[in-house]
């Protein structure tokens, strides 16, 4: 936001220098970036007529020019531009004058001819070209034809001005124009503020609501639209005071009527738009989305394309303007004008915002609806335009306003304790009085209530303000921050830590680590294919997975309900690379919706997946080269179980389709599936590229956390031997290993301290149908040696019970 110092002061007296007006508005939160002195460097150059003007005799682009400056004779100044003419008033500098960049002029002779000065173009007297008339930019800057003579330009062009040029945060919105500042002005130095004037003559006949018709047919997107008409608008200059302010905050003047609107909206930080009343079909503004594939060409001549996102004005035939953003090239203001429809109004910020990033165009006014306006005070903006051009003797005015006001806005109003406020801020040597009188001179207005609290209505132009929070950071910032004694906060102090499930997978993601195997982060989102290429059924839960409304790409829509998929990708491309060795494990989320589409959060499961593929170990000569098999992924998953302290795990018959059914399993815990592990079925390979015998493992770990918590229990290192005995039973094909370790220990007691599976025989020596399974069984007791005798009464009591449940024999 630049704001001009001359501007400020119409508004408040300003008893200080502007860089100590910077410091004090840096100090309460308006940070001044810069102080800029528009005329810096400038100084001697003064007004000039053109009195005579001939071609100097040895130079076909000269001019010699006899200036009158006001001092009885004339002096001559050589000029090689094209643009002068006889009686022209124009910048000169004399000699002895000083330029912007450090150029002082002295008397030079050019073609033998003596020249006392230099008539100055605008970009020499430090002027933006921007802030230029096209006609301005080129050559000498010819000055209006009623400028006196002799008189300094700098204050003649607005050059002896003052800019601050402030970083205003998004949420002060109300000092976005300078009325704005000059009430932080006022109440920063304790001056009293002056208001513009508002009062109009109205002296055209009628009324506004007789002249034109309103609606608001998009009330989301646009809360008021009210418009004031003139009549008999003469468009011209505007006046030079009008034009200096809008060059010293970088606003080209044009004309009076698009001057007007320009100097409301940086004065009252109310946009406005002017339209051609007579170019309007019906006489009717429409504010309304835009239809799909609909066009305006704006103002700067640019045709834009339109969709149902953005705001326009229409008539009933057209779009006419893009609401909040630029008006259409259609019903602009020229020369040919007569009647003018000036309008005021509030549109949803947002949707400003983005219409201004779809279409690459921001401007003074979207960047003043993206942070809001205030919108009990339109008609304020409108009376004063119609104020400023009736000054000007430009129009007559209609009287009334004619708008669409559907939900009349109420002033915010805050119930706060003047301790609780204290207490916020920090400080217990602001006295109530002085908070009152900080907040009133912010011009809040208080009212002291009966329970000692305070009723604060809030400015309408402050909408950053809704709560007893804010108040005190209004307190604060005026009281002076340096102000308030700095103290450490009273917190109460805990013992930091992480959650169990995140003990179960740091000591995972070690396990797997140290066991040589390489963690991978994928997305939390897969393909939906993926689904088809495991072959799970439609009934399958993990096709009940949620879309997601904007993803990354087509190929990542859906949330993950597994993290069997992304692994296999993975492991797939790293094959397709000729890695031959690939062993990958992820520790993720997947998602799982109670319903859909939702209605509350999903539940966020947290898993553990193995893939393994090709070689057993890298290409060494002192390795094998064998592939992995089953037997490699359950040695991982028994690390990992080892590491959790895990018991009761168990495995049964596999479950999942896309596994080999002769080489996978479902994994157990206390008798509840909490994952599977297995080869993939061939087909399940081919889908997913993978060349070599892959397998895959994946286990829920919060079943896990629980046993994760527990401290590690240790015994003494038993004083007594143990022993160990070897039994083979035959049993039915049918018969699981499983059931029949659980058999045995059911049935060996106490004593038993450990059976392992060693070996599975079936062949000629056993009789068909049947198989040979052999057990080592090992007992201890702590207290004391057992005895030969009761292990083989332990044993007898075992093989009697397999014999017995299973069909079973003991096998010589």
């Amino acid at each position: 936001m630049l704001a001009s110092i001359n501007w400020l002061k119409q508004y408040v007296d300003i008893p200080v220098t502007p860089e100590v007006l910077a410091d004090k508005l840096t100090r309460v939160g308006l940070e001044v970036e810069q102080v800029i002195h528009l005329g810096e460097g400038l100084e001697g150059v003064i007004t000039g007529k053109v009195a005579q003007i001939e071609r100097h005799p040895n130079s076909d682009h000269l001019w010699i020019c006899q200036m009158d400056l006001g001092q009885g004779e004339l002096v001559q100044i050589l000029t090689g531009a094209q643009n002068v003419h006889q009686g022209d008033m124009v910048p000169v500098a004399v000699v002895g004058s000083h330029l912007p960049g450090g150029m002082t002029l002295k008397a030079a002779k050019m073609r033998g001819l003596d020249s006392n000065g230099m008539l100055c173009s605008a970009g020499e007297l430090g002027i933006d070209a921007k802030l230029l008339l096209p006609e301005q930019r080129d050559g000498i800057f010819i000055l209006p034809e009623n400028t006196p003579i002799g008189v300094d330009v700098k204050e003649l062009l607005g050059l002896d001005d003052v800019v601050l040029d402030i970083d205003l945060t998004a949420n002060r919105s109300d000092c976005f124009n300078m009325l704005g500042l000059a009430r932080e002005t006022a109440a920063v130095l304790g001056q009293s503020l002056r208001l513009p004037k508002l009062a109009t003559r109205d002296e055209a006949a009628g009324s506004a609501a007789d002249c034109a018709k309103v609606e608001i047919q998009c009330k989301d997107l646009c809360t008021r639209f009210a418009m004031r008409m003139v009549k008999d608008i003469q468009v011209t200059e505007s006046p030079e005071w009008m034009q200096k302010l809008l060059r010293a905050v970088n606003i080209r003047p044009i004309n009076n009527v698009v001057d007007v609107t320009n100097y409301v909206m940086m004065e009252l930080g109310q946009p406005m738009h002017a339209y051609d009343y007579d170019t309007v079909a019906d006489h009717t503004w429409i504010v309304r989305r835009a239809q799909e594939g609909e066009t305006l060409v704006t103002l700067d001549g640019q045709k834009r394309d339109l969709n149902p996102n953005m705001i326009v004005i229409a008539d009933p035939e057209k779009a006419i303007g893009l609401g909040g953003v630029m008006g259409g090239l259609a019903t602009e203001v020229t020369g040919k004008t007569v009647n003018v429809m000036l309008e005021s109004a509030t549109f949803y910020g947002p949707s400003i915002r983005h219409t201004s990033k779809d279409l690459g165009l921001r401007s003074e006014a979207s960047q003043r609806f993206e942070r809001g306006v205030d919108t009990i005070r339109d008609h304020d903006a409108l009376n004063r335009a119609v104020h400023l051009l009736e000054e000007m003797g430009a129009c007559k005015a209609v009287a009334g306003v004619v708008e669409d006001y559907p939900v009349p806005q109420e002033p915010v109003k805050i119930k706060a304790l003047p301790e609780a406020l204290r207490r916020r801020i920090g400080t217990e040597e602001i006295t109530d009085a002085e908070m009152r009188s900080i907040l009133e001179g912010l011009r809040f207005d208080v009212e002291p209530q009966a329970d000692g609290s305070w009723l604060v209505t809030v400015p309408t132009w402050r909408n950053d303000c809704t709560c007893d929070a804010d108040l005190s950071e209004e307190v604060a910032r005026m009281y002076g921050y340096d102000k308030i004694p700095s103290t450490l906060p009273q917190l109460d102090m805990a013992r930091g830590g992480q959650a169990p499930i995140e003990d179960v997978k740091d000591k995972v993601r070690n396990c797997l680590a140290d066991a040589g195997l390489d963690e991978v982060m994928t997305y939390t989102f897969i393909n939906a294919g993926d689904f088809d290429k495991l072959g799970l059924g439609a009934d399958d839960s993990r096709r009940q997975a949620i879309q997601i409304i904007n993803p990354i790409s087509d190929d990542f829509r859906t949330m993950r309900t597994t993290l069997v998929p992304s692994l296999l990708n993975t492991a797939a491309y790293n094959l397709a690379r000729q890695n031959d060795r690939v062993a990958l494990f992820e520790v993720g989320r997947v998602f799982l919706p109670k319903a859909l589409p939702l209605t509350e959060q999903p539940a966020e499961k947290t898993r553990l997946c193995v893939v393994l593929s090709g070689k057993r170990n890298e290409l060494n000569w002192t390795e094998s080269k064998d592939a992995v098999d089953f037997f490699d992924l359950k040695g991982d998953l028994e690390l990992v179980l080892e590491v959790l302290q895990a018991s009761g795990v168990t495995y049964a018959k596999p479950e999942e389709k896309f596994l080999h059914p002769g080489k996978s399993c479902t994994v157990l815990h206390d008798g509840k599936a909490v994952g599977f592990m297995g080869a993939l079925h061939p087909q399940v390979q081919d889908r997913f590229g993978l060349s070599g015998e892959t397998f895959v493992l994946e286990l829920d770990l919060s079943s896990f956390v629980e046993g994760a918590e527990r401290i590690p229990q240790f015994t003494h290192i038993p004083q007594f031997p143990s022993t160990s005995r070897d039994i083979a039973v035959v049993v039915p094909q049918t018969v699981s290993a499983v059931d029949l370790m659980a058999e045995i220990r059911t049935q060996a007691g106490p004593l038993l301290k450990d059976v392992r599976l060693f070996d599975v025989y079936s062949g000629k020596q056993v009789k068909a149908g049947c198989k040979s399974v052999a057990f080592s069984l090992t007992f201890q007791d702590i207290t004391r040696t057992l005895q030969d005798k009761e292990i083989n009464d332990i044993i007898n009591q075992v093989v009697k019970k397999v014999q017995e449940r299973f069909e079973g024999e003991l096998r010589e």
